[in-house]
């Protein structure tokens, strides 16, 4: 018994569009009694006939169009593959390496790589969390295509620094604590307070961006992870200085204010070698970043109001 085959299927289609087996013959370049041929195998694999004969041409019959259905599936699949693989041809999957100090991976950079992977699908995209200095460390060796970090003072050789955006500094507090329903605060207001930090070095924290020299802060509690820092603050066990960027992932129960003073911001950048190959996937992901940013402002904007 014949099989169905992919040629024979073609044949079939065509014959169905044209109405006539002789030009189906003509628009697939075949004889006209190959096409016969195939129809013929075609119609020996289905056990009965998939056209109906007559003077002006031929027409489907009921198992011709069933078929007819399933031709059109199978050979689009095909289509689609061929055309992948051509397009796989032209442009070779693409390589980006990516890293990022921990709060922007909270939001900031996984919109930008979603938005990257919808514009560039192929690309691969290895991912780093580390600190800003290491992360510039890595950018500056080649280790790494782009880092977003908090901008530097001075950058390595060899490095370009661009900047994405000011990142406030915030104080996140128990919903049921006496600033809770501030809209901002003075660092006269937190003196007393009890703190929850990633240090005993005021230094070393969030802190030490705003900070009195002359002030030593009552830490209550040292936790390195954004999870148990809030989940410390969630219990009322203290208070802790949050970066903008960490905003769209804490909870809505969690009380976030703004600290009204100049130097409580971090500027947040993006870092790169400029020159290196992937300069094309370099700006389309940092013009992914500029808007996930703008989208990320916006949203801090209305939960402070």
């Amino acid at each position: 018994m014949a099989d169905f085959t992919i040629l024979g299927l073609r044949v079939v289609r065509e014959a169905a569009r044209r109405g006539s087996f002789s030009t189906a013959a003509e628009r697939l370049g075949y004889t006209q009694s190959a096409v016969s041929r195939q129809i013929s195998l075609m119609e020996q694999a289905a056990g009965q006939a998939l056209f109906e004969r007559h003077a002006r041409g031929v027409q489907p019959t009921e198992a011709g169009r069933i078929i007819l259905r399933h031709a059109e599936a199978v050979l689009g699949e095909l289509d689609a593959a061929r055309q992948d693989l051509q397009d796989l041809d032209a442009r070779p999957p693409g390589r980006l390496s990516v890293g990022a100090f921990s709060t922007a991976l909270a939001a900031l950079v996984p919109r930008a790589l979603a938005a990257l992977a919808e514009q560039e699908p192929h690309t691969q995209i290895p991912l780093r969390e580390g600190m800003s200095p290491r992360l510039l460390t890595a950018v500056a060796r080649g280790r790494l295509d782009l880092a977003v970090v908090t901008q530097p003072q001075q950058a390595p050789d060899g490095v370009e620094v661009i900047r994405l955006l000011d990142d406030p500094l915030l104080i996140a507090a128990p919903p049921d604590h006496a600033l809770a329903g501030r809209a901002s605060v003075t660092t006269a207001m937190l003196r007393n307070e009890r703190w929850i930090t990633a240090s005993t070095e005021p230094g070393a924290t969030l802190l030490g961006a705003w900070s009195e020299a002359s002030w030593r802060p009552d830490i209550a509690f040292v936790a390195r992870d954004w999870v148990a820092k809030l989940g410390l603050v969630a219990a009322g066990l203290g208070i802790t200085v949050v970066p903008g960027l960490a905003v769209p992932a804490i909870p809505s129960a969690i009380a976030v204010i703004r600290i009204d003073h100049p130097a409580a911001v971090r500027t947040t950048a993006v870092a790169q070698r400029a020159g290196t190959p992937g300069e094309h996937l370099r700006r389309t992901f940092t013009e992914a970043l500029r808007d996930a940013a703008a989208e990320l402002s916006a949203q801090l904007r209305h939960r402070l109001r």
